[in-house]
């Protein structure tokens, strides 16, 4: 398989439709974590993440938007890249509104930019999703989704380098979090939308290298959302702007993982390491508050 430039930058899907219900928004909160903790006195972390878990006043999370629609964008098939070859390197959100826990959108999905490494050096495609609500027309948020084809390059591409990535500060963290993750984690992730055997499947898992199925990125991704709730939000989905990470090593179902972070303004930085195996599963996270 070959990517076709510049015609794959050309590639769009539009137009798909997509309903949720509040059933999605509790599952996806149950399923990066949220609710873990046993309830306790008011004010406990239970006490603030209930209303994301319970339909009485629910809220959704921001990075629901990330399950939504799932399915949506332009196929890897499409755009020519070899399957076996191909990773999840960097996801981003922009919030333009609130995401709410039940409805209609439509989504319209494009490639933004490839950039080609070489020949057997890989290539890294940007994808984008734009989602709508249906009933108005108004954007509520935009999916920008990196890959990173190992087994493509020397196709054609842009020569320009990717933006960098968001430096994390080399103080100390302001704050750091923890969260453990359950051992059926990957389980109930997967019922959100992403059914990659990988993460279920032993030997799928074993074929790709790794001795256990490992848990989804955008997990990880949920769960750094969750941080920076709890940080700096007072658990209110509507003052996060953007969220953004780069992966950059697996996390297993049932490792703890620490989000540290830092804030200079309206800007949070934030990395994720999983303490007990010494990994840094997340690097270069960057949200954006209101």
């Amino acid at each position: 398989m070959a990517i076709e430039y510049p015609a794959s930058l050309a590639l769009t899907e539009e137009g798909r439709r997509y309903r949720f219900t509040d059933r999605d928004a509790m599952l996806y909160a149950t399923a990066i974590g949220m609710g873990s903790d046993l309830p306790a006195a008011p004010g406990s972390r239970y006490e603030h993440e209930l209303p994301f878990l319970y339909e009485r006043d629910l809220r959704a999370m921001p990075t629901f938007a990330s399950v939504i629609a799932w399915g949506a964008g332009v196929s890897v098939a499409k755009l020519g890249l070899d399957p076996k070859g191909v990773l999840h390197g960097e996801e981003e959100t922009i919030f333009h509104s609130a995401i709410p826990s039940t409805g209609v959108v439509i989504a319209d999905s494009s490639v933004v930019e490839i950039h080609d490494r070489g020949v057997q050096k890989g290539a890294i495609v940007r994808r984008q999703t734009l989602l709508r609500d249906e009933a108005d027309g108004r954007p509520l948020a935009t999916l920008r989704r990196t890959l990173f084809a190992r087994r493509n390059g020397g196709e054609g591409g842009t020569i320009t380098e990717p933006p960098k990535p968001h430096p994390v500060p080399e103080r100390p963290a302001d704050v750091s979090l923890r969260y453990r993750t359950s051992a059926n984690q990957a389980v109930l992730y997967r019922l959100c939308g992403d059914r990659t055997a990988l993460h279920i499947d032993p030997q799928a898992a074993r074929v790709s290298g790794f001795d256990t199925p490992i848990l989804h990125g955008l997990c990880t991704y949920g769960i750094c959302c969750r941080a920076v709730l709890e940080a700096y939000c007072a658990f209110d989905p509507a003052a996060i702007a953007s969220h953004a990470v780069r992966f950059s090593a697996p996390v297993f179902p049932g490792d703890e993982i620490e989000v540290r972070l830092w804030r200079d303004d309206d800007v949070v930085a934030f990395e994720a390491t999983v303490p007990a195996r010494e990994v840094t599963v997340i690097r270069n996270g960057r949200a954006v508050l209101r």
